[in-house]
């Protein structure tokens, strides 16, 4: 009885972060006429309430607590290369949000979080939960791993196919992709944290199922839980450990060369690369885990700004720079976006 009663009690609290949420409609939906999400009726799955109602007794282990590893040195640091960039007002505005996770030591990761917790639209970045939700599926026996699944699954991500991407949605289930980001196991959409990782339509004019429940887009982020999702990769924990390493070798060798790829082919050519992109008009978004000998480190950056593609370049060059040595930090400060 209590725990239905604190079950009612907690979704009665989401519903009312609903009606506290924007009520901006981005224009990515053109071409369909359904109307916003307007409830948290996605929390009333079954298999979610058993999950909610276990954690309570017996809470899940967070498997990526990035927040409990803020190191305020490598945060002034960041801040002061965004601030040589001329970055500080977009923080300020909250149109730039940037996470880096110095990895070299997983046991220990070093994280410095701007904006971290600042919900975007991501664009394409989101597709990584679509890649989650297919192998969570394979993982339940009820998807193949086949040559035609891991085709498509690699053109979503490396080259960014939307009409692979949203194949892929409607073959895993976007209630099902959304069941995986919230279940306690990842949170990696979160009230807690003002949300994270969203996927809520068809990479398409149509096809709209849910908007997220406090922002209302449908392909949302924060820099945060994308670090996140990178941590949970790289610690064997994003499905299992065998599984983890299949989505990061589909995330390797990316096809498109711009914004974080393409600047550290020129300051960093011999570090591997593991990644996955956004942009849509003003929206330009990157996430990478970048490893070169005995370091490695995740970065991930979320902007609103005709100029944030550039911003992005600049961007990982500092980060690059943070990590491995300044002796590149400006080598593009005069080089054209």
């Amino acid at each position: 009885m209590r725990a239905a009663v604190r079950t009612e009690a907690w979704i009665a609290f989401l519903a009312a972060l609903v009606l506290l949420a924007p009520t901006a409609v981005l224009g990515d939906d053109l071409g369909d006429a359904e109307e916003p999400f307007s409830g948290y009726e996605i929390f009333d799955d079954p298999r979610l309430q058993r999950q909610y109602d276990l954690d309570r007794i017996a809470p899940f282990e967070d498997q990526a607590p990035l927040w409990d590893y803020v190191d305020p040195k490598l945060e002034a640091l960041v801040l002061e290369e965004l601030g040589k960039l001329g970055l500080q007002h977009a923080v300020r505005r909250r149109k730039l949000a940037a996470v880096l996770v110095d990895i070299s030591n997983l046991e220990k990761p070093r994280v410095a979080s701007i904006n971290g917790d600042v919900m975007l639209y991501a664009a394409s970045l989101p597709k990584i939960a679509v890649l989650l939700g297919a192998f969570e599926k394979i993982a339940e026996g009820r998807m193949k791993l086949d040559a035609r699944t891991e085709q498509s699954l690699e053109d979503m991500i490396r080259v960014s196919s939307n009409s692979a991407a949203t194949a892929m949605m409607n073959e895993v289930g976007k209630d099902y992709i959304a069941r995986v980001l919230l279940s306690p196991r990842y949170r990696l959409y979160d009230p807690k944290h003002n949300g994270g990782l969203w996927v809520g339509k068809d990479y398409a004019k149509a096809g709209l199922w849910k908007r997220d429940p406090l922002h209302n887009l449908s392909h949302g982020a924060t820099a945060m839980q994308v670090a996140r999702y990178f941590y949970m990769l790289q610690t064997g924990k994003l499905v299992t450990p065998e599984y983890s390493e299949k989505m990061k070798k589909i995330l390797s060798n990316p096809g498109i060369y711009h914004k974080f790829v393409g600047a550290l082919q020129q300051v960093n050519p011999a570090a591997d690369l593991f990644r996955k992109s956004g942009s849509w008009r003003t929206y330009h978004s990157d996430s990478i885990i970048v490893e070169r000998g005995q370091r490695a480190y995740i970065a991930v950056a979320l902007s609103d700004s005709p100029e944030g593609k550039h911003w992005l370049k600049k961007i990982i060059v500092a980060f690059d720079g943070i990590i491995f040595g300044k002796s590149w930090l400006h080598q593009m400060a005069g080089q054209p976006g």
